[in-house]
């Protein structure tokens, strides 16, 4: 499985669960090793026609860091926290977030948009 890591040490994504709000943005920005980039995607594919269909989903797209960048980074928005949490919780995602090698390191944040 992947290993999770938090962006802000303070509010990991699983306290982030916790505060019901929305719209929100995921942010999930994952280290995945070269070699790995085709069946990094492969899965990843599954597991986005999985989120896709869950309650509370609106849109989703992934990017590639450019150059030689080992990055690789989904956007989500989701209806709220609360619909992501249950997706997210989902024994169908969990036995799927398994399959991800461990080398490879997810960062995910949870963002609500503000006007400016």
């Amino acid at each position: 499985m992947a290993k999770l890591q938090s962006l802000d040490p303070i509010t990991p994504m699983f306290a982030q669960f916790k505060e019901k709000t929305g719209p929100i943005v995921l942010a999930n920005t994952f280290f995945v090793p070269k070699e790995r980039t085709e069946a990094f995607l492969t899965l990843f594919r599954r597991q986005a026609e999985f989120m896709k269909a869950q309650p509370g989903f609106v849109s989703l797209q992934i990017h590639k860091g450019t150059a030689d960048s080992q990055l690789l980074m989904n956007v989500a928005v989701w209806e709220s926290t609360e619909a992501l949490a249950t997706a997210f919780g989902s024994p169908e995602f969990q036995r799927m977030a398994a399959e991800f090698p461990d080398d490879i390191v997810s960062y995910p944040h949870i963002f609500e948009q503000i006007n400016v």
